[in-house]
């Protein structure tokens, strides 16, 4: 495939909060979803085996309107220490402008340490579809599927 440059890409304006501390957030691959977010820290931090922590990234940012950043799970942490998102993807909202933080939880059985400068989640920006919710009297105004009211384990194991 021919790569064809958007000149319509949409930008996400970052600000340092903290420069000494803060990494720019950036895609590690052409390939990648997600941008890198990292521990901006002034020492270390254990993260004791079932425990939190909420890690600042030392960023606040600037989200196009009509755009949401997902705060996602770094595969290798999650696999090689069970360290992963707390609230897995978090949302952080256009009109947010507070420092963005990474609620991160270790489900491992031994402590496990970030240090400043830990490579610690992903942020991927998505579009937001924004419904109009309309109230209807009973479930036939919701349509037939298939499906039905079946739940959890209804579609197969």
């Amino acid at each position: 495939m021919k790569r064809t440059d958007n000149t319509n890409q949409p930008s996400l304006r970052v600000w340092l909060i903290k420069p000494d501390l803060a990494t720019v957030p950036r895609y590690a691959t052409r390939g990648a979803a997600g941008m890198d977010l990292s521990a901006a820290l002034d020492e270390p931090v254990v993260i004791p085996a079932g425990g939190q922590a909420s890690v600042p990234t030392g960023l606040a940012i600037a989200l196009p309107e009509g755009y949401e950043g997902q705060v996602r799970p770094r595969s290798g942490l999650a696999a090689r220490h069970a360290i992963t998102v707390l609230n897995a993807p978090g949302t952080v909202d256009s009109d947010y402008r507070g420092e963005v933080r990474v609620l991160l939880v270790n489900l491992g059985v031994d402590p496990y340490q970030i240090n400043p400068g830990d490579r610690i989640a992903q942020l991927v920006v998505a579009p937001v579809t924004r419904v109009d919710v309309k109230i209807v009297e009973d479930t036939e105004s919701l349509g037939y599927t298939a499906r039905g009211s079946g739940g959890f384990g209804s579609t197969g194991n």
